[in-house]
């Protein structure tokens, strides 16, 4: 299965690539409607959605384009993470809090549910710093690799001298020992 997921991601780097109509046409429609209900879930409207979506699609186009994306990377994912970066950022711009501070009627529970969320990511970051101070250098190194570098698991499997099948396996024990630790920290205060 991992294998027709692979094959998948690579088809649509080479259309992003190669500005293949289809694979990007077909990218934008599948990923388009998640961004617009994560939006119109957070204070946004559809023109922002739209906005949002082309700036976020034209960024994930450029970085592949340069080849920051790894070979191994998904491409949905990653515009999508893209955008909901920026609708973050937006949120949290000082253009955003004019236009909320000038509206006349402000639905405070929505704002608190904002804040409440801004603070729940920030504890998050938090509790993920700490999880990751503890983590063995091993895991620390292979998932700054994965996550930080976007190195594949080809070059990481050569930069820790490990066969590929056992860098999969073990960034999947660093990854449930980081949750492990995680959940123990916010649990624990």
């Amino acid at each position: 299965m991992g294998n027709t997921t692979d094959q998948t991601n690579q088809r649509l780097i080479t259309g992003f690539k190669k500005n293949d109509s289809f694979i990007l046409e077909g990218v934008y429609a599948r990923v388009f409607p998640k961004i617009k209900v994560h939006i119109l879930k957070n204070n946004g409207d559809e023109n922002q959605a739209k906005d949002i979506y082309q700036e976020a699609f034209i960024a994930c186009w450029k970085s592949i384009k340069a080849n920051k994306l790894s070979e191994d990377g998904n491409v949905e994912a990653y515009l999508y993470r893209i955008a909901k970066n920026k609708w973050t950022d937006y949120l949290r711009s000082s253009d955003y809090k004019k236009r909320a501070s000038n509206t006349s009627i402000i639905d405070l529970t929505k704002a608190d549910d904002e804040n409440s969320e801004l603070d729940q990511e920030e504890e998050n970051r938090i509790v993920m710093r700490k999880a990751l101070q503890q983590l063995g250098r091993n895991c620390k190194t292979l998932l700054n690799l994965f996550y930080y570098e976007r190195k594949s698991m080809n070059e990481i499997s050569q930069v820790m001298n490990l066969a590929s099948s056992s860098a999969r396996n073990q960034k999947y024990r660093c990854m449930e020992k980081l949750r492990k630790l995680s959940l123990e920290i916010k649990n624990n205060g």
